[in-house]
């Protein structure tokens, strides 16, 4: 099934220009990229974003962090896309992502994990809302 799902190359990934490396390997996996933009997200945009986590301990945290620098977005489209890339970005914990993966090969910690990819349908849909349906 042909779907779509959101990445966004977070900040660390970015100062460590790693954007390029990381677009290959989607687009070596055989991902379109349907939209791509960088943008430097709002507070208020990250607060949206995250909403989702509003509730936990390290909400604070993922909005500092996801705005405190430039970020890379794409929506991507391919076979079964939002499952097939959760599998190739790895583990949320970069140092218990297995070798191979985004995160096990380039992420350095948890909040500092390297891309967020979307969880779900729904996911994608409020999330991509938040990046391309503003006026950033």
């Amino acid at each position: 099934m042909v779907e779509q799902t959101l990445i966004i190359v977070k900040p660390d990934a970015v100062k460590r220009n790693l954007i390029g490396k990381i677009l290959t390997r989607f687009e070596e996996k055989g991902f379109v990229i349907k939209n791509i933009k960088s943008l430097n997200l709002t507070s208020e945009q990250a607060r949206e974003f995250y909403s989702a986590h509003k509730e936990k301990p390290f909400f604070e945290e993922l909005v500092s962090f996801i705005s405190s620098h430039m970020v890379v977005a794409c929506i991507l489209e391919g076979s079964n896309a939002i499952s097939t890339v959760r599998l190739l970005i790895g583990s949320t914990t970069s140092y218990q992502a297995s070798p191979g993966t985004i995160r096990g090969d380039y992420g350095l910690g948890i909040t500092e994990n390297i891309i967020h990819a979307s969880d779900s349908y729904e996911s994608f849909i409020k999330e991509s809302g938040v990046i391309f349906d503003s006026n950033t």
